[in-house]
């Protein structure tokens, strides 16, 4: 199989990593340059430092259309901020195509009150509806899939050929990817999992305990499975990889940048602070407004994210974050 992953970001480059031990791939980075440094040195010194490239990993820079030309499969390894511009250039693409973000798109400022972001399957919809797309997630740091560690992947859409696709390109190895059709629930998992790794994090820094991180875990994956119901998700995606899979990775790892942020807020340190020591996008920071906004919208109570939304907007202090959630009234699990 050949294929062209746009995007040399951690995830974009892990990912080609992985799949050029198997496949022609071709990963591509916006920044002619970069790309060259990167063809040269071997490596991704910026996102993935000391992980050698496979001989058989090509990285490229130009005129992305021609690249396409001969490709099987296309993986989006941008941003979510990037992804209505790409889907966009890519409308008319044939190609079965996958993008690897996660979250809710941003909403601008000066939009409408009421206006709510929207999930990438959504955005697809919008303004490539002709496309064969889907979403790579699922429960995954991009410094261990580009070693090659075991890693448990899900390949979402609702076309099973892209589905196909993405199994024949990626599971092999020591990667396993399962297919799913609920795209919607797949991408709610990987959008909630960042904001509720902050709260986690956050937990962990003021040092409340591994009691009260079971219980954050836990009401947190209720406040995902409510919100992906009321937008149409299944029920049993939650229990699965994109799910509660990726919720307990991202909000218990060591590498996950979301969880840092909560573990630097507890810290005192500012939220600017927090995300300029990362150096990296902690998605979760970007994403809990929007979050929040689609389950008002929808009348879906969540309020370990309100919670984040309030932290992270300075109106709620760090030390009465917990206090906040803990005076709840009482109800019914």
């Amino acid at each position: 199989m050949k294929m062209v992953v746009i995007g040399a970001g951690a995830w974009g480059t892990a990912l080609a990593m992985n799949a050029a031990a198997r496949h022609e791939v071709r990963l591509w980075a916006r920044d002619a340059a970069q790309a060259q440094a990167m063809q040269a040195q071997r490596e991704n010194t910026r996102y993935l430092p000391g992980i050698a490239f496979p001989p058989a990993l090509q990285v490229v820079g130009g005129d992305v259309q021609a690249l396409l030309a001969d490709a099987d499969l296309v993986i989006l390894g941008t941003p979510m901020a990037a992804l209505r511009g790409w889907l966009t250039e890519l409308r008319d693409c044939l190609l079965p195509l996958a993008w690897l973000c996660k979250g809710f798109e941003a909403v601008p400022a000066d939009a409408p009150a009421g206006t709510y972001g929207l999930l990438a399957s959504e955005v697809c919809a919008q303004v490539a509806p002709r496309l064969q797309a889907g979403v790579l997630s699922g429960p995954s740091f991009a410094q261990e899939v580009a070693r090659h560690q075991p890693t448990a992947l899900v390949a979402a859409s609702p076309h099973a050929a892209v589905r196909d696709a993405l199994v024949q390109a990626f599971h092999g190895g020591n990667l396993r990817v399962y297919a799913n059709a609920d795209i919607t629930g797949v991408e709610v998992g990987g959008a909630v999992k960042n904001v509720l790794a902050i709260a986690t994090g956050l937990c962990d820094g003021l040092a409340l305990g591994l009691n009260a991180r079971a219980a954050l875990i836990t009401r947190g994956l209720a406040e995902m499975t409510r919100l992906g119901l009321a937008l149409g998700a299944q029920a049993d995606t939650f229990m699965g990889l994109s799910g509660l899979g990726d919720l307990v990775l991202t909000a218990t790892g060591d590498l996950s940048r979301n969880r840092k942020i909560g573990l630097l807020l507890a810290q005192g340190q500012s939220l600017e602070q927090a995300v300029q020591s990362l150096g990296h996008v902690a998605e979760g920071v970007y994403s809990a407004r929007t979050v929040l906004a689609r389950a008002q919208a929808l009348r879906v109570q969540m309020p370990i994210t309100e919670t984040v939304v309030a932290l992270l907007a300075g109106t709620l202090p760090v030390h009465e974050a917990v206090q906040a959630l803990m005076a709840r009234e009482p109800r019914a699990e």
